[in-house]
């Protein structure tokens, strides 16, 4: 493969240790990134629109004409990438469906990057094994089996009445704060670095046990990680990623040391006591990925919820008038803006889903954003309402055995978080453009500036 200007020098003035880390991290962004970044420009250029969605960032910010695009072409459109379904039958199916499992997989890949996603001292990622996101059964339903119980739906009900707690706190903080601010001359309060991320660290922490004081480092490390799930990244960013992950599996590795002296009631104190189970490589990399699962995806979620009611006024009156519509309007945002745009499977055999025939080895982008905007299953998709009867058929949280683990969590702390700011604040308004998330896979904003009124 000729070197681009994305592909790593490596620089041969260090000492061998040297050299030899930045060698393989050249080999695992290659295999990862590097040759996906060549094929997608290549793509792009002989007119592929799944290569346009990876890599065009006018794309990027509204995505939802193209996925209309292939959806038109049919249930599943071949690429030359990859393929591709915005088709809310063809998703679902495939996501339920044991004929395929996910791209991770490192029975998947050519020996070498085999080798490289498996080797020891890796970084452990959420999109790396042994993660439950890059794992199938047995080895999947083995992970899930040890933290289910926490995360069912009548155990997470229960957490309710803390989240609500947690909630008015925060939105204390952030009146005292505004004050302050409007005191000094100072800006509009920033929605997500001051509530919408603050609310959901919180929590998981508590579940996890892991300090709440730390929960400023983890929403770093968890900002600077997030394009870990998008594919072509460059090589800068893929290090800047890479470190991120890296720091955060050393702290947890010392946590653990410290869980193993004075353990608690906690999750991790319960996975730690399960060392039986799990070797510490696995243990990592649950740890790891339900911290950040835990979090990153609600704070996109309350963004999403918080910008759009905001652009609907109308609808926002309706659920002031009846709060028991806060429940139902959570589901339409899922939809409608899913925090989790699109992940992707490979065909483990030839077989057929919703009618297509789909032979092995075929490696399909599910772009979950364009299902939940099909207009066989949703009318009038491109509409935001609160009042959709089926909203809840959506795909936000996945399905089949990758359906996500904590979607009770996150749809109590999207409905406490939204409802009790609106009532705190009956004259909430927009302050200034949003800044979106840079990233592909989760959509949310980074910033969202607000006058709480």
């Amino acid at each position: 493969m000729t070197l681009t200007s994305d592909q790593p020098a490596v620089r041969t003035d260090r000492t061998p240790g040297r050299v030899r880390s930045e060698l393989l991290a050249a080999g695992t962004w290659s295999a990862r990134h590097g040759v996906a970044r060549v094929a997608m420009k290549r793509a792009r250029k002989q007119g592929d629109l799944q290569a346009q969605l990876f890599s065009d960032p006018a794309v990027r910010a509204d995505p939802f004409p193209l996925y209309a695009r292939i959806r038109e072409r049919g249930p599943v459109v071949k690429g030359s990438f990859l393929a591709a379904t915005a088709s809310h039958a063809v998703a679902g199916a495939t996501l339920r469906s044991d004929a395929f499992g996910v791209v991770s997989d490192p029975e998947a890949l050519p020996p070498l990057a085999r080798w490289l996603m498996t080797r020891p001292n890796r970084t452990i990622g959420p999109v790396t094994p042994p993660s439950m996101l890059a794992v199938d059964p047995p080895d999947h339903t083995r992970y899930r089996r040890l933290v289910s119980k926490v995360f069912t739906a009548r155990a997470m009900a229960a957490m309710r009445g803390r989240v609500g707690d947690l909630a008015d706190e925060l939105l204390d903080r952030a009146e005292r704060e505004s004050r302050a601010d409007r005191a000094r001359g100072g800006a509009p309060v920033d929605l997500v670095s001051r509530y919408a991320s603050l609310l959901p660290v919180t929590i998981i922490a508590e579940i996890l046990g892991v300090p709440t004081e730390m929960r400023s480092t983890f929403i770093a490390w968890g900002g600077t990680a997030a394009p870990v799930l998008d594919i072509g990244l460059s090589y800068r960013e893929y290090r800047r990623v890479d470190r991120a992950i890296r720091e955060l599996n050393e702290w947890m590795a010392g946590h653990f040391t410290r869980l193993r002296r004075d353990p608690g009631d906690d999750l991790l104190s319960q996975l730690v006591r399960a060392e039986h189970e799990l070797t510490e490589t696995e243990l990592l990399a649950i740890a790891g990925l339900l911290l950040a699962a835990g979090f990153e995806t609600t704070v996109n979620l309350i963004g999403n919820g918080a910008a759009l009611l905001l652009k609907h006024p109308d609808q926002l009156a309706d659920l002031r008038a009846d709060p028991a519509g806060w429940g139902n309007a959570v589901e339409e945002i899922l939809r409608y803006e899913s925090p989790v745009q699109n992940t992707a499977r490979r065909a483990l055999r030839d077989t057929e889903v919703a009618g297509v025939r789909v032979r092995e080895n075929t490696f399909l982008s599910v772009l979950i954003g364009g299902a939940n905007r099909d207009p066989e299953v949703f009318d009038d998709p491109d509409r935001f309402d609160v009042h959709r009867a089926n909203a809840r058929e959506h795909l936000a949280f996945s399905s089949g055995v990758h359906y996500c683990l904590g979607a009770a969590l996150a749809r109590i702390e999207g409905e406490e978080a939204l409802r009790r700011l609106f009532e705190r604040y009956p004259n909430l308004a927009a302050a200034g453009t949003p800044r979106r998330r840079p990233t592909r896979t989760l959509r949310g904003y980074d910033e969202l500036p607000v006058r709480l009124g």
